[in-house]
């Protein structure tokens, strides 16, 4: 652990650059391992979110501060802002989708996955989703590469396959939100992804999101299981933890960071929240792995 924030990227190793709204690329893991060799550090992509598919090999997939040991077949869904890596063995690959957050928005509402937070799912192979997501990645895969006259209508649609296979595939995936919900909720996580360190009132996204407290309330406890004010915190709690276990910055200049004003406060708040202070935290963390 050597840096003192979490590197962003367009794809991995490139600088992030603006995407058009429809922006999609589809490449493997093996085409970058010149770049990566099997390392993939901890990073995030601002501005979109990415299916990865894992055709063959085994490795350790991270995500925030959870971490699976797997075998192919293997998949996740991880969208924009959210910190990722990997590691893996020799001959292993994925398919890899990236999909702007605009053309995401306007897939999610024929997506059984909801899209405002990360999936990791593995399974047994002979399970038959994991033969129908095999043939959906397969078709995108050679629709991108083809890139026939049509493709930008027919690639968003069976990404939307994809994505709902990856949401029968995860024991963690409950479909119980409209996509009004899934909409608001999803403006909810961008809006509370850029001011979390400005202590908004509550009111303060309900004006901004153009809806009322009830609705605003009952679409994040429908599609993200907390209310508002929850969410917010958890997103402060989790930049918290970026930030303690991707950088070597200090307990104080995270607290700042992320808008306290007292780091004594801000180690009672994680605390309350974790169980232990932020020092006592990062140390077994980073002896864990």
């Amino acid at each position: 652990m050597s840096q003192n924030s979490i590197p962003d990227f367009f794809v991995y190793g490139e600088p992030v650059r603006p995407l058009d709204v429809g922006f999609l690329h589809v490449e493997t893991v093996l085409a970058r391992s010149n770049i990566h060799l099997g390392q993939v550090a901890a990073h995030k992509h601002p501005q979109m979110g990415q299916i990865t598919y894992w055709t063959s090999g085994s490795g350790a997939y991270r995500i925030e501060d959870r971490s699976w040991d797997f075998s192919a077949p293997a998949v996740s869904f991880v969208p924009s802002n959210v910190v990722h890596g990997f590691s893996i063995g020799p001959g292993t690959d994925a398919v890899v989708v990236s999909v702007a957050d605009g053309a995401l928005a306007a897939i999610a509402s024929h997506s059984l996955l909801p899209l405002d937070r990360p999936v990791f799912a593995d399974g047994l192979p002979q399970h038959a989703a994991w033969a129908r997501l095999a043939a959906v990645l397969e078709m995108i895969a050679a629709e991108y590469a083809e890139a026939q006259a049509g493709n930008d209508r027919v690639l968003p649609a069976l990404i939307a396959v994809a994505l709902s296979h990856i949401a029968r595939l995860s024991p963690e995936v409950k479909d119980s939100a409209t996509s009004s919900d899934a909409s608001l909720a999803l403006e909810l996580r961008r809006l509370a992804d850029a001011h979390f360190r400005d202590n908004w009132p509550v009111d303060r996204y309900v004006e901004a999101l153009a809806t009322t407290p009830h609705l605003l309330d009952k679409a994040a406890r429908a599609v993200l299981g907390s209310g508002v004010k929850r969410i917010v915190s958890e997103r402060r709690l989790l930049e918290a933890k970026r930030l303690l276990l991707f950088t070597v910055r200090t307990v104080e200049d995270i607290a700042y960071e992320i808008g306290f004003d007292d780091p004594a406060y801000f180690s009672r708040f994680f605390r309350e929240r974790v169980g232990e202070a932020p020092a006592a935290w990062r140390r077994k963390q980073l002896q864990g792995h």
